[in-house]
């Protein structure tokens, strides 16, 4: 059987490209957009911003708990792109009903998921109500609870019966080094705090840097088993649902 030689071999960033032209090409694009928090993503948009320029569509989430350094960092990247960057805002509302009932640090005392809810999967939830499929930059090894993610799925986690939403994740093959080779070779611009040893960056409060020899989710919701460590963004990784997107 003839081998195939390594320079034959789709390089990771090719591969999560196609992946971009196939959701691009599936949905509208006034119907999908990529979700914007960490470095990951930044590549999502440096890669999607050679097929659309600066029609990208991008979102991301503004807890109110995210560190200054991150708020600048969504400025530079607006900038650096030229691109529209959609930043949504939890219900003040429920924020201060939540702040009113149990205080600003619970969820180190009841965990992470009633806080998430309010400040992350209720906005996610009003975007995606918008949209028919949405593109995220997470990988397979992050997490335990991510393993098994595939490049495209229904996403079982915010459809409905009468409104399917489907994510497109193309860089669930990519590795730690892929992603920073990648941001190396073409300059793309990355939240300072990486600099700092915070490897995975959320809110200020349940995020911290790691050591040089922990895993990077170690510094997320650090209180919490490694199996807990998804805010319910991406809940169905605990079970995943696997399926073809078909343009």
């Amino acid at each position: 059987m003839a081998q195939i030689s390594a320079q034959a071999l789709p390089t990771p960033a090719q591969v999560a490209r196609d992946v971009l032209i196939e959701a691009f090409e599936s949905f509208d694009i006034e119907r999908i957009a990529i979700s914007f928090s960490g470095a990951e993503d930044v590549v999502l948009i440096d890669l999607a911003a050679t097929i659309l320029g600066k029609d990208v569509p991008v979102f991301s989430l503004d807890t109110g708990r995210l560190h200054p350094e991150t708020y600048r960092f969504l400025e530079t990247v607006r900038d650096h792109y030229g691109i529209r960057l959609e930043v949504l805002a939890p219900d003040g509302a429920e924020v201060t009903r939540l702040v009113r009932e149990k205080g600003l640090f619970s969820f180190y005392r009841d965990g992470h998921g009633e806080c998430c809810a309010v400040r992350k999967i209720e906005p996610l939830r009003r975007k995606l109500g918008e949209l028919d499929a949405w593109i995220t930059g997470q990988r397979a090894d992050q997490s335990v609870t991510r393993a098994e993610l595939p490049t495209a799925q229904e996403d079982v986690a915010f459809s409905t019966g009468d409104h399917p939403i489907f994510k497109f994740n193309p860089l669930a093959n990519w590795t730690s080094s892929d992603v920073w080779d990648y941001i190396r070779d073409h300059d793309v611009p990355y939240n300072p705090l990486h600099d700092a040893g915070f490897l995975s960056i959320g809110c200020e409060p349940c995020t911290r840097p790691v050591g040089p020899h922990e895993h990077e989710r170690n510094g997320r919701w650090w209180w919490e088993n490694a199996t807990d460590k998804e805010c319910g963004l991406h809940a169905q990784n605990v079970a995943p649902r696997h399926v073809r997107i078909v343009a």
